[in-house]
C-alpha cells in the first residue's frame, strides 16, 4: 500500500494490518490508521533520526503514561490509537486553560524518568541551536542563552524527558485516560519538560497578558516545581524555539516566540 509516495505495505503485510482510515503526513513522519488483532492502532513510519529516537523511547515507556507500543522494527512503530477528542486545545479555547494545564502535568507525572535510561542525547546538546543563534541576535536571545547556560550548569532532578510536552501531544483513551505520543527523547532536568506548556497551545494564547504567570503557578503547584526556576526554563526554551524558527526562515513565529521569552524575563525581573 502506497500513499503520497510512502509505502506502508511492508509493515501492513508483516503485522497483518487492516488499513482503517486516511494516511497522515507530517514533516517528520507518516502515519496510517489501522486495525491490529481487532484493535484500533496507528502505524507510524519515522523519517528522521529524532523520530526514530522517539519511537525507541515509546518502546521503553511500554505504555506507562504513553500510548502502548504493539510492534517496533526500525523506523516502523505500531501503537495504540488514541482519540483526538476531547482535545486539550479545544478545552483551552473553551475557557478551560487551567484545567488543560493540570491534565498535562498530571499525565507527565506518570512518565517513567529514572535509570536505567535508554541511549538518549543530553539537554545541553539540544540547546546547540540557541548557542548558534544568540551571538548574532543579541537582546532577548542573549538573555535566553545566558539563562540556559546557568540552568544546564546546575541541573536538578535529572531524568528521561519527553522533550515536547504540549496540548496536541496528549491524547485520550476511553479505557486508560490521558496518554502521551511523539516524544523527542532527551536526558535532562525535569523542569524543562514543562516549559513548552507555556508556549502552547498557540502563541496568541501564550502571549495573552497574565497568562504565562498564571499557568506557571499552576504548573509549579501541580508538578511540585520551583516557580522561579520554571520561569527560567520557559525563558530558555522560548529562546531555543525562536532560534529553530529563525533557522527555518520562520521569522514571524520567531518574533512571537521571543515575546514569550520577554514575558518570562519580565516576570523574573530581567
Amino acid at each position: 500500500m502506497q500513499t503520497g509516495g510512502v509505502t506502508f505495505k511492508p509493515s501492513v503485510s508483516r503485522w497483518k494490518l487492516e488499513p482503517d482510515g486516511a494516511a497522515i503526513h507530517t514533516h517528520s513522519s507518516d502515519l496510517l490508521p489501522v486495525r491490529y488483532a481487532g484493535k484500533a492502532a496507528m502505524l507510524k513510519l519515522a523519517r528522521s533520526e529524532e523520530e526514530r529516537r522517539g519511537n525507541q523511547l515509546m518502546v521503553w515507556w511500554n505504555g506507562r503514561g504513553a500510548a502502548q507500543v504493539y510492534k517496533h522494527v526500525g523506523a516502523a512503530l505500531l501503537m495504540e490509537r488514541l482519540e483526538v477528542r476531547p482535545s486539550l486545545t479545544e478545552l483551552v479555547r473553551g475557557g478551560q486553560d487551567d484545567g488543560a494545564t493540570r491534565l498535562l502535568c498530571e499525565a507527565a507525572a506518570k512518565l517513567p524518568r529514572s535509570q536505567p535510561w535508554p541511549k538518549l542525547p543530553t539537554l545541553r546538546r539540544w540547546f546547540q541551536g540557541l548557542e548558534e543563534a544568540a551571538p548574532g541576535g543579541g537582546g532577548i536571545l542573549a538573555t535566553a542563552l545566558e539563562t540556559a547556560r546557568a540552568l544546564l550548569d546546575s541541573p536538578q532532578q535529572v531524568g528521561v524527558l519527553h522533550g515536547d510536552i504540549h496540548h496536541a501531544n496528549l491524547l485520550h483513551s476511553p479505557e486508560r485516560g490521558w496518554l502521551f505520543i511523539d516524544p523527542k527523547g532527551l536526558v535532562g532536568e525535569r523542569s524543562f519538560d514543562y516549559a513548552n506548556i507555556l508556549c502552547n497551545p498557540d502563541l496568541d494564547t501564550a502571549t495573552t497578558p497574565g497568562r504565562l504567570a498564571r499557568q506557571a503557578r499552576i504548573i509549579s503547584g501541580t508538578a511540585n516545581l520551583e516557580y522561579t526556576r520554571l520561569l527560567r526554563w520557559a525563558l530558555a526554551y522560548a529562546g531555543l524555539s525562536a532560534a529553530w524558527h529563525l533557522a527555518g526562515g520562520e521569522d514571524k513565529l520567531a518574533r512571537q516566540t521571543l515575546d514569550v521569552a520577554r514575558i518570562a524575563a519580565a516576570e523574573l525581573g530581567k
